[in-house]
């Protein structure tokens, strides 16, 4: 099976996806053109750099340029995290330990397992994709916890009143939010196959890598975004929801 190679041309000629994107924004007076300018000249340059990057950790094969990669990607998915966050009262901390601990159990399990080697060319990639799948789904759960907060501040109030501790008051929207935020990867791995072919099994077949080998990478990528967004959005909620009570039992929000 041959697999892709794209020249600088071709790579070049591609710009005229963009274009479109770029023409729709204008004609329909959409206000996001330079977001889009912006969003291609920073892919460009990120990716060129972490191209570089990447090369001189796989050939250096170094455990703790390893280590040190992976905590850098965590580090930014929790900065990431956290700016979604419309909470004034929220703390950098909480994404990062959430984000931190769903992606090192995660990745713990595949590594004990066997289903992938303490090496740089698959411990970068796949912490990638595991904290970038964590860092949406907490953030998703911070937007619904804060529309959930302001919706339902009243009834968050009267339990308050009635006694009931901050966290019986603020059950129902916890348990919204941690829903919320793992409801994307529950419905992606139910259409998996049938609708899309994901990037990994994508970038597999396009490498000339057998598709029935490709789908076992696959089911073990769903496997290990469905374990990290539970874990994210379960740590990050239990420490966000706090965030909008004060030390007295207050809503702050």
């Amino acid at each position: 099976m041959d697999s892709v190679d794209i020249n600088n041309w071709s790579l070049l000629f591609s710009l005229v996806l963009v274009m479109i994107s770029f023409g729709i924004s204008t004609k329909e007076k959409l206000g996001i053109s330079k977001d889009i300018a912006v969003s291609v000249v920073r892919t460009v340059i990120q990716l060129i750099v972490i191209g570089f990057v990447l090369k001189y950790i796989f050939q250096a094969n170094e455990p703790l340029l390893t280590v040190a990669m992976a905590l850098i990607i965590i580090f930014n998915a929790s900065i990431q995290a956290n700016k979604r966050n419309p909470n004034s009262h929220k703390q950098w901390s909480h994404s990062f330990i959430a984000i931190f601990i769903s992606t090192a159990i995660t990745l713990g399990l595949l590594v004990l397992t066997g289903a992938i080697k303490f090496l740089p060319s698959q411990i970068v990639p796949i912490t990638g994709m595991i904290a970038s799948n964590s860092m949406v789904a907490i953030g998703l759960c911070y937007r619904q916890m804060s529309s959930q907060f302001n919706d339902q501040r009243q009834q968050v109030l009267e339990k308050l009143a009635l006694g009931a501790p901050i966290k019986l008051a603020a059950l129902p929207i916890l348990r919204a939010s941690i829903k919320t935020a793992m409801q994307p990867t529950i419905d992606s791995a139910k259409t998996v196959g049938l609708v899309s072919l994901p990037g990994m099994m994508s970038g597999l077949i396009l490498a000339g890598v057998d598709p029935v080998h490709a789908i076992k990478y696959q089911i073990m990528v769903m496997f290990m975004l469905l374990s990290a967004t539970s874990l994210g959005s379960v740590i990050a909620g239990y420490y966000a929801y706090k965030d909008y009570f004060n030390d007295r039992m207050q809503l702050n929000y």
